[in-house]
């Protein structure tokens, strides 16, 4: 057997072998639990900015009389 044909025979057993092992992934590198992609910090300044200013334009308008 010529080198060649070893390197040609050893590719075709490596892809022989990752075809029957295709979909089935360990567990570890699968997600588990419910992980937001926002961090908690993060979402709380995005509520208290809107809260905040949703508050903000409910008392200029009162102060304003509803002229603004």
């Amino acid at each position: 057997m010529t080198t060649s044909r070893r390197l040609a025979d050893r590719k075709v057993e490596r892809f022989e072998k990752n075809i029957k092992k295709r979909g089935a992934i360990p567990e570890t590198t699968t997600k588990k639990g419910n992980s937001y992609p926002v961090g908690p910090v993060v979402l709380g300044f995005f509520i208290f900015v809107v809260i905040g200013s949703s508050l903000f334009q409910i008392i200029r308008t009162a102060t304003s009389r509803g002229m603004a």
